[in-house]
């Protein structure tokens, strides 16, 4: 029994013992655990009756003023087509106040099929990619698309060298196909896609379609001036880099066009591959704005589409779980984090991608603060 107590004695404080190579033999054993149930009980209570005696704080959010506003961009509503509208806010976060209007989410379609395309996204467009009508209709028909953006990839020099009048004839296709706003984007050659555009714009006249994109690396001037004439708006695009946004912006205004027609798109990096660069540059952006800065005051938009670069969207590694879900979700977290910093319109490729970042738009008009919310203060005493 002496021992007994000895041992007893040497683990009072120990909190933890670790047996190596132990056996016990016993007829029968009889474990007994209310005393420590009662104890755990005991301490629930204890913490309950605390928290009902402590004086509850309400949380005050930290809402700020603005002196500056973003301008509306209309698209559409020419003719028989929808009208969309980006931009208004007069503050950063939807806590501060209401979005007027939601961000709004296009459908990229293509001018020719790509097989470049992951399968996630190829196997629902596959019976339309020869024909960017179809592909455009589908798009709205069966995934509810508010905009599409049509690239016109093929008529870049290195691709399939197609002529300016073959894009002007895609344009009037999709625009016979479908009765949402046009995002019209070129194949990406500097020399090439001002022609494009160019023509592009006249095919697609007071359509009110958005021209995308202009760039110090091209004849933005040129860009403009379709704009102006027939009666578009442009896509300023800058990389990462908000003076260079300034400088494009100040030269386009310069060119004649106004701050109700031109959106911006900062650049948009995708989640692990420099998407902290974007949340930099867009957020900078919009603040200037709100604080004044009347040459940053347009809605920005977002390539989301470059989600589907990442190895991790749609390189086939089973230990990553499978690319029909990975790759939407890797779509979704990168338009996600461009939403919350101000970005208006984002440019996607998946069906899933594109119904769940809408539904999260939707509620960016709404307000949050006094909307109905579950009772959840009482959260730490359901440990009972």
């Amino acid at each position: 029994m002496k021992e007994i107590n000895k041992l007893l004695k040497l683990l009072e404080d120990v909190e933890s013992i670790e047996l190596e190579n132990f056996k016990i033999e016993v007829d029968s054993l009889e474990l007994q655990l209310m005393p420590v149930i009662k104890e755990a009980q005991k301490v629930v209570e204890e913490r309950k009756e605390k928290i009902e005696k402590e004086e509850k704080i309400e949380f005050e959010p930290p809402i700020k003023s603005y002196p500056g506003k973003i301008n509306e961009v209309k698209l559409g509503g020419g003719k028989n087509r929808k009208e969309i509208r980006l931009g208004g806010q007069k503050a950063l976060y939807r806590f501060e106040e209401p979005q007027p209007n939601p961000p709004v989410v296009t459908f990229d379609v293509f001018d020719i099929p790509m097989p470049g395309l992951p399968r996630p996204i190829r196997e629902h467009f596959e019976d339309v990619m020869d024909d960017p009508g179809e592909w455009a209709k589908k798009a709205v028909k069966e995934y509810g698309a508010d905009m599409v953006t049509i690239h016109l990839i093929g008529t870049g020099p290195k691709v399939m060298d197609r002529s300016p009048k073959d894009a002007a004839k895609d344009i009037e296709e999709v625009l016979q196909a479908v009765d949402v706003p046009l995002v019209i984007g070129g194949s990406g050659d500097p020399k090439k896609d001002p022609i494009v555009l160019e023509k592009a714009a006249e095919a697609a006249e007071g359509e009110r379609c958005l021209l995308a994109s202009a760039n110090l690396d091209l004849d933005y001037k040129r860009v403009a001036k379709a704009a102006i004439e027939y009666d578009h708006a442009v896509l300023s695009w800058a990389i990462t880099d908000i003076n260079m946004q300034k400088t494009l912006n100040k030269y386009l205004l310069k060119e004649g066009l106004s701050h109700e027609d031109i959106v911006m798109d900062p650049t948009t990096c995708a989640l692990g591959y420099g998407i902290e660069f974007s949340i930099d540059v867009m957020i900078r952006t919009r603040l200037s704005a709100l604080k004044g800065d009347t040459d940053l005051q347009m809605p920005m938009s977002s390539g989301t589409t470059n989600a589907w670069g990442s190895r991790e969207a749609w390189m086939k590694k089973d230990e990553w779980g499978p690319t029909d879900y990975r790759g939407p979700l890797w779509e979704i977290i990168t338009g996600l984090t461009a939403m919350l910093c101000g970005v208006d319109l984002f440019m996607m490729l998946h069906p899933l991608s594109v119904k769940l970042l809408r539904e999260v738009a939707n509620t960016f008009t709404k307000e949050y603060l006094t909307a109905d919310h579950d009772d959840i203060s009482n959260w730490i005493t359901q440990l009972e």
